[in-house]
C-alpha cells in the first residue's frame, strides 16, 4: 500500500500545526518520521479525534525519547509515566495556570510534552503556545549582545514571583492535584542555564524564560529582575502566540526547548488530561 503523506495546516504565524490524516496508535515508521519533521518544523502539533489507549500513548512516547519523571509529582498509579491533570468544578487551582517551559529547573529539563484530553469542558480551558525563537528574534540587537552570555537560576518551588509558598500550598484549591505532589527526595530542582538557547536538532536560537526563572547567575536582584519581567512579557506577544481548543480525543505535542505555554483557567467543569515528559539534554 502506498503511504499517504500526512496534511499538516499551520494554525498562526508565530507557530503551531494540526495534523489531519493520522491515526497515533497504528504509526508506521515513515509516517512517524513525517510528524517528527512538523514537530521540529512547527514547534507544536496538535492532533483530533484520537482513541489511545494509555499504553498507546506511551508507546508513542517513548519514540521521542525517554520518559522524564515530575520529581515533584506521582504519576497514575498504574501507569507511573503519565500525569493525569484534573480539575473539578469548584476547585480553584489550575495545574499550570503561569507562562512556563517544562522542567526549566532541571539540570536536563523536558525535550517534550505530550497531552491527551481525556474530558475537556463544554467552554473554555484551553493551553496557549508561545514561539522563544520568535521572541529571540524580536529582540535588538543591542539587547542580543548585552545577554548572550547570561545564564538563568531556575528553581522548581517556593518561586519568589509567585509570594514564596510551596507547591503544595499553591496546590491547596485543587485536591485532585494535591493529593499528588511528592517530596523530591535528593533530585536536583534547581539549574543555571543560557538565557538564549541553542537547539540541539534544528540549530535555531531562542529565549529560554519561563516561570521558573529567579534571577540571573552573577548580578543582585535589582539588576537581574527588571530584565526578566520584560522579558517575561516580550515572550507572550500576541505575534508569538497560537492558542488551542480542547476536545476529548485531541493531543498536542510540543517542544520545550523552544516553547512556553500556558493552561488558560477560564472554566468550572470537570477537566482530566493524561501528560507525559520526554526527557532532553543539558542546554546549551
Amino acid at each position: 500500500m502506498l503511504h499517504r503523506p500526512i496534511q499538516v495546516k499551520p494554525i498562526s504565524g508565530g507557530l503551531g500545526a494540526e495534523i489531519e490524516g493520522v491515526d497515533l496508535s497504528t504509526l508506521d515508521d515513515t509516517a512517524f518520521a513525517e510528524i517528527n519533521q512538523a514537530f521540529l518544523d512547527h514547534q507544536v502539533i496538535f492532533f483530533r479525534d484520537q482513541d489511545i489507549t494509555p499504553e498507546q500513548q506511551l508507546n508513542l512516547a517513548l519514540r521521542f525519547g525517554d520518559i522524564h519523571y515530575h520529581p515533584y509529582m506521582l504519576g497514575m498509579d498504574d501507569h507511573p509515566e503519565i500525569l493525569e491533570i484534573i480539575k473539578e468544578p469548584g476547585e480553584t487551582y489550575t495545574f499550570g495556570a503561569a507562562w512556563h517551559t517544562d522542567q526549566m529547573f532541571n539540570p536536563s529539563p523536558a525535550k517534550a510534552t505530550m497531552l491527551y484530553a481525556k474530558e475537556t469542558p463544554a467552554v473554555g480551558g484551553d493551553t496557549m503556545f508561545s514561539s522563544m525563537y520568535k521572541a529571540y528574534e524580536g529582540l535588538s540587537d543591542a539587547m542580543k549582545a548585552m545577554l548572550k552570555d547570561v545564564k538563568t537560576f531556575n528553581v522548581g518551588d517556593r518561586f519568589k514571583n509567585m509570594g514564596g509558598g510551596s507547591r503544595a500550598e499553591r496546590y491547596a484549591g485543587n485536591k485532585s492535584m494535591a493529593g499528588k505532589v511528592r517530596d523530591p527526595g535528593n533530585q536536583i530542582t534547581e539549574a543555571h542555564h543560557p538565557l538564549f538557547r541553542t537547539h540541539p536538532e534544528t540549530g535555531r536560537t531562542g529565549l529560554y524564560i519561563g516561570s521558573h526563572t529567579q534571577g540571573f547567575e552573577g548580578m543582585r536582584a535589582e539588576e537581574a529582575d527588571p530584565i526578566i519581567d520584560y522579558l517575561r512579557r516580550h515572550s507572550i506577544r500576541p505575534e508569538y502566540l497560537c492558542r488551542f481548543r480542547w476536545e476529548p480525543g485531541s493531543m498536542a505535542i510540543w517542544d520545550n526547548r523552544c516553547v512556553q505555554h500556558y493552561a488558560v483557567p477560564d472554566y468550572n467543569e470537570r477537566r482530566r488530561m493524561h501528560r507525559i515528559t520526554i526527557a532532553g539534554d543539558v542546554p546549551y
